[in-house]
């Protein structure tokens, strides 16, 4: 697998060797507790036979086509699901969502968006949000949002899913916060108000953008709690792909021809000292006093 310095992710991550949690780092009501496994990429995930599928007899072997009675593209989009590993294995998604597991793997679906839990999840819930229309999926996100249409048709669906993710927040971790400590008193009691207060705006917590140098070739948004709590973060260019202008917002789209995040490869964000998300606290190259320090500020982010 061919990955340079600029790739957010690793080879085995890439190529979906790596293990993987099932479910959000957090463990949430749409998802099983996660839990670290040997990895199924999306193409092996849709490749492989449902356990109640009987075994073929005699199994087709080829070398140069492994499943020679799926090369059909589909007549949808006209991609073959054969073609979909390694940097292309977010397409299988694209093609036939509805051949994954849902809500675990595949969260939601319709004619124009398909969003997914992110198997190597850098916060506690990191989604993927992509466009089924193969000619937008091909395109570098900064090329792709400079469609001023495509751009608001993703800006309200990802508003939807702000929502979901938000209510997850809540559930996870409204029970330690502050600002919901008046709600959760409210929902607790014998009568309840006619209006609850509004407590912690949990949306406000939740980051939505996409990497100056994606290492998928299908075109994403990330959508993901800003909290990098998570045991699958285990590098430098993992945080700084969240934390550095790498990381860059969708509401800074349509971005300008100029701009410096168009040349990730010239500033080297991924290699810029690991500064800390929440205080600022400068850790240069130093991951794992970082790490120690993320715990600290995830249990103090919990009770904001």
């Amino acid at each position: 697998m061919d990955v340079n310095e600029a790739d957010a992710i690793t080879e085995d991550e890439i190529a979906g060797n790596a293990p993987f949690a099932t479910g959000s780092a957090g463990g949430t009501s749409w998802d099983a507790p996660p839990v670290l496994k040997k990895p199924r990429n999306a193409f092996t995930e849709l490749m492989s036979p449902r356990s109640n599928s009987k075994p073929d007899a005699n199994p087709p072997r080829s070398a140069v086509n492994p499943h020679p009675h799926r090369t059909k593209p589909d007549p949808h989009t006209g991609v073959s699901l054969n073609n979909l590993h390694g940097r292309d294995a977010l397409g299988a998604y694209l093609v036939k969502p509805e051949s994954f597991p849902s809500p675990q793997r595949v969260l939601r679906y319709n004619d124009k968006f398909v969003t997914i839990h992110d198997a190597y999840a850098k916060s506690t819930i990191h989604l993927l949000v992509m466009p089924r229309d193969m000619k937008i999926a091909a395109l570098h996100p900064f090329d792709a949002l400079q469609d001023k249409e495509f751009l608001q048709a993703i800006r309200d669906e990802v508003a939807a899913i702000n929502k979901i993710v938000a209510s997850e927040l809540r559930r996870l971790f409204g029970k330690y916060s502050k600002a919901d400590a008046a709600r959760n008193e409210a929902l607790s009691s014998v009568d309840l108000p006619d209006e609850l207060p509004a407590g912690r705006d949990w949306e406000a917590d939740v980051m939505v953008g996409v990497h100056a140098h994606p290492s998928m070739n299908h075109m994403h948004v990330h959508v993901l709690s800003r909290d990098r709590h998570s045991e699958l973060l285990k590098h430098r260019k993992h945080y700084n792909s969240f934390s550095t202008e790498f990381f860059v917002p969708l509401d800074d789209f349509p971005m300008a021809a100029g701009d410096r995040r168009r040349r990730p490869d010239e500033a080297r964000y991924l290699a810029q000292d690991m500064c800390c998300w929440r205080c600022g606290r400068n850790f240069g190259n130093k991951f794992k006093a970082l790490k120690d320090h993320l715990e600290e500020e995830f249990d103090a982010w919990k009770k904001e």
